[in-house]
């Protein structure tokens, strides 16, 4: 198993970049796919059409998403946290996603780089 930790800067407010992560609508924005993600301590969460699962631990608004991801049945779970700082203008947005299995590891830190902050990054810095 597995941690992937990094740090991104978003050129967006963190109560943009909170709701671009909690927001089922916003997600469904910058991710193209359409998604199940309540606001609510315990209940489960879906995106890209179930490739991404599992159930929401905590919210604070604004600053800090607490996730479980699913990948079949493991003892130990796959906890996502993810943190939102301001900087200046910008925030500075750290995942931290614990007991990757080692198999999927190089996946999911591409999907994190590429598909998730990297799609809120470009959501949020157009280029046109």
């Amino acid at each position: 198993m597995k941690t992937f930790k990094k740090s991104f800067k978003i050129n967006a407010e963190p109560s943009d970049v909170y709701s671009a992560i909690t927001n089922p609508y916003t997600i469904e924005l910058w991710s193209g796919y359409p998604a199940i993600m309540p606001e609510k301590p315990g209940s489960e969460f879906s995106l890209w059409e179930g490739d991404i699962t599992g159930k929401n631990l905590e919210f604070v608004q604004d600053r800090k998403i607490v996730q479980e991801w699913y990948f079949g049945p493991r003892e130990e779970k796959s906890i996502v946290t993810i943190t939102i700082v301001p900087d200046h203008e910008d925030s500075v947005v750290t995942v931290e996603q614990t007991n990757i299995p080692d198999d999927e590891f190089s996946d999911i830190v591409e999907g994190w780089r590429e598909y998730y902050m990297g799609a809120i990054i470009n959501f949020f810095n157009p280029n046109f």
